[in-house]
């Protein structure tokens, strides 16, 4: 018999040749014509120093482009309802896929937001209650304390057959709100001794509220206003006097010929400050309020936000509000052993959500806990539970420093979640610094080489080994180890902490040395920041930089951020004989085209809105009139477009020596951010810039403790030098600098460590170790100085 011919082998599939993500021509923000090509279902790192550009590459061109294109899949009538995404600054974006984007934006600081109702555990307890409660009071609405409880009745009118038919409707709905606190679980109350001084009449000037001065109208109001003697002391008004003094309700009335409505004191106040967002406000008014009103536990509800018929309903003894308090890894366990055949599937999904917070090392956390007092890092692992379980495959995700916040012993079970996702079959992106993760790469891209308009380039792709070979600042820095320091500062004093209780703290005595730098240290959810935000007095001479977002429209810069804007408005208002206000692109001097935007925005209703430079101003937000000014041969068009360390030299001598705005180009230099332009707006810097920009607004304060929180979140290794060098400069200068920090740099580099733990919620809050971070790694009795000592090659 003849042998068959051997069958040539099939070529390969068309379909498994596209296994890159190609990128040509990137432009967004400083990128400057970046190529790349991304491998698919592989782990991916992209690194460089903070504002070289790996946001812009990764969430800006990437994930935004993925997600552009997603949602045009979906009708024109639904596309009105979602954000509207435009085209990013690319010419080809080839191989994409569905992108899931989990990023460090903070939780709504929304009041009404907690662990449980931003991860859907609430929704599944709520359906749970509802069902096996004891007694039953109703839906799942009965059990949340966002739904208050209302009824009504009434004749409606409908339209029938061409008659008009009238209609008797009644309806009633049971939320599970506590009437008292509104689901808040707080209530404020004022303290009236702040508000006036009770011996004293109006006449001779009791009121002591900012903006109250006797004779201004604030003031005028209450003195003129009849219903009360101005000459008699409050303390003897009768009951009706003083309530009309603190609450009579809005009345219109004539006071010197002028109409006005009155109002009592206290809902005015209620009105003009407590509805102001906090951080907004000026710091006289801010101590004012700080005084004036106290929250407390709601005493109706307890603090648990919910009405008496919700906390009644239980299930084995224990109510909803008992399951959002209890610790998660607890309350895991309380599920698992629910045996209840009806509701298997629900109870199944609830355990694997419980579960995953457990994996991810947040068993700690309750399900009642705020998402507003979450840290940058929880909040993103909180939002990666989703994800976990996730049957998807060939899913690009999306990381923005996933290991910020977490101590070295945490950093290896996050790698591990990241090579999970990875081996399912998807395209794992990482925009991170640490090297314990970027050693997990199947590849590598290193931006740079500098930052701002100095990167925006690839320096270098390619496997780990490669890249420690490749000699780009993050190859140099990258087996970078601090040693231990070899002397270390005494104190000058001690600050004594006796008796800490708040959050999971267990009554911890400890005495913080001052004059020296002291690292706060433990695993995640040890206890540190409820230690130095909660137990340190916020008193006089405590500066304390934390790691919340910054507030700013794209009209905010760094120049306006941080009050540098006003001594250069003035420098120039006094060298050209003009007001101040027309060298405010928001106030006189804005372009009438734009308004001082430098762009002009079209509005497409579903598609992505359009930005065009503004033609008038060619996008320098100015007057031309405006730009006619000069202070030593420049406009201040050309003065915001300086960058830091340009302008630093520009306002220190000559005919633009100003020394106020000297200072705080000083700072913003010392920080490290000599490279940004002084009219960038602040929605474009990256998470890393904006820490350091406050923390350099910060140091103009006059304090002597200066309390950071992660300082080097968001740094490039050879960042972490310059900030150790700038903690330095500030204790040499007789500050006491706190520090809460999981860099092991940091840690070797301190003249004193506090050491929490030994492990997360109600496993932690004790001191576990104090002293030197020589006896540290000598002792190696923590989980932190056992990482130390295999940091420093102890």
């Amino acid at each position: 018999m003849s042998k068959a011919p051997d069958t040539p082998s099939p070529a390969a599939h068309a379909a498994d040749s596209h296994d890159m993500i190609r990128v040509l021509g990137a432009r967004e923000n400083n990128l400057k014509d970046v190529s790349i090509e991304i491998p698919k279902r592989r782990l991916t790192v992209f690194t460089g120093v903070s504002g070289s550009g790996k946001s812009s590459l990764v969430f800006d061109t990437v994930a935004a482009e993925s997600q552009r294109l997603i949602n045009e899949t979906y009708s024109a009538f639904v596309q009105g309802f979602m954000p509207t995404l435009a085209r990013p600054e690319v010419d080809v974006l080839d191989g994409l896929t569905t992108a899931i984007i989990v990023d460090q934006q903070r939780m709504g600081g929304d009041p009404r937001s907690t662990v449980g109702t931003a991860t859907d555990a609430n929704a599944m307890l709520r359906i749970l209650f509802s069902r096996l409660g004891q007694p039953h009071i109703g839906s799942p609405k009965a059990f949340s304390f966002n739904v208050p409880s209302i009824s009504g009745a009434g004749a409606v009118t409908v339209e029938r057959a061409g008659k008009t038919v009238k209609e008797r409707r009644s309806f009633s709905i049971t939320g599970g709100m506590c009437p008292r606190c509104e689901g808040r679980g707080t209530v404020s109350d004022v303290d009236l001794t702040q508000l006036y001084d009770d011996s004293k009449s109006l006449t001779e000037g009791a009121l002591t509220i900012p903006g109250y001065k006797p004779g201004g109208w604030n003031y005028r109001l209450y003195s003129e206003s009849g219903f009360f003697d101005a000459d008699k002391p409050i303390r003897k008004y009768t009951e009706q006097e003083l309530q009309d003094f603190l609450h009579r309700e809005p009345t219109r009335m004539k006071i010197a010929g002028i109409n006005m409505t009155y109002e009592g004191l206290i809902p005015r106040i209620q009105k003009s400050m407590l509805s102001k967002d906090r951080e907004a406000m000026q710091p006289h008014i801010r101590e004012f309020v700080d005084r004036a009103i106290t929250f407390t536990d709601c005493p109706e509800c307890g603090g648990t936000r919910l009405s008496e018929a919700a906390r009644s309903s239980r299930i084995g003894g224990t109510s909803i509000a008992d399951a959002c308090a209890m610790q998660i890894s607890d309350l895991a366990e309380w599920v698992r052993g629910l045996d209840e055949p009806s509701m298997a599937p629900l109870l199944a999904t609830l355990q694997q959500t419980l579960d995953s917070f457990v994996e991810i090392g947040l068993g700690y956390l309750s399900l009642d806990r705020p998402s507003g007092t979450l840290s940058g890092g929880e909040a993103q692992r909180v939002k990666m539970i989703r994800h976990l379980g996730s049957s998807l495959t060939d899913v690009t995700y999306v990381f923005d420093e996933p290991t910020t916040g977490l101590h070295p012993h945490d950093i290896q079970r996050m790698n591990d979640l990241l090579l999970r996702l990875r081996d399912k079959g998807n395209t794992v992106l990482v925009v991170e610094h640490k090297p314990e993760t970027i050693a997990i790469a199947d590849h590598v891209v290193d931006l740079g080489p500098g930052a701002g308009t100095a990167g925006g380039a690839v320096c270098f792709e390619g496997t780990v080994e490669g890249l420690r070979a490749s000699g780009t600042l993050t190859g140099r820095h990258l087996d970078d180890r601090a040693s231990l320091k070899k002397t270390v500062r005494e104190p000058a004093g001690t600050l004594e902490i006796r008796g800490a209780t708040a959050h999971n703290l267990r009554g911890v005595d400890v005495d913080i040395p001052l004059g020296t730098l002291v690292v706060v240290t433990g695993v995640a959810g040890s206890g540190k920041s409820s230690l130095v935000h909660g137990s340190i007095p916020a008193g006089a001479g405590v500066v304390s930089v934390d790691q919340g977002a910054i507030r700013g429209s794209r009209r905010s810069n760094p120049a306006t951020y941080t009050g540098l804007l006003e001594p250069i408005r003035k420098a120039f208002a006094k060298a050209n004989g003009v007001k101040p206000a027309l060298f405010s692109a928001n106030s006189e001097g804005a372009c009438p085209t734009c308004n001082g935007a430098g762009v002009i925005f079209t509005d497409l209703a579903m598609m992505a809105g359009v930005a065009t430079t503004c033609e008038e101003c060619e996008g320098k937000r100015f007057d031309a009139s405006v730009l006619e000014y000069h202070l030593a041969g420049r406009d201040i068009s050309e003065v915001l477009a300086m960058p830091v360390a340009e302008a630093e030299e520009f306002f220190a001598s000559g005919e633009a020596r100003t020394p106020a705005a000297h200072r705080v180009l000083g700072r913003l230099a010392d920080v490290g951010l000599g490279y940004l332009t002084l009219g960038q707006p602040l929605t474009t810097l990256s998470g890393g810039e904006r820490q350091r920009l406050k923390l350099a607004t910060h140091m103009a304060e006059k304090g002597g403790v200066y309390v950071l929180d992660e300082p080097t979140a968001g740094l490039h290794l050879a960042d972490v030098e310059h900030l150790l060098g700038l903690l330095d400069r500030l204790v040499d200068s007789g500050k006491s600098v706190i520090v809460v920090e999981h860099h092991q740099a940091v840690m070797a580099h301190a003249d004193w460590i506090i050491d929490l733990g030994p492990g997360a919620g109600h496993d932690g809050g004790r001191v576990v170790f104090e002293g030197t971070p020589a006896d540290l790694v000598a002792a190696r009795s923590t989980l932190t100085g056992q990482h130390l000592a295999a940091y420093v090659g102890a």
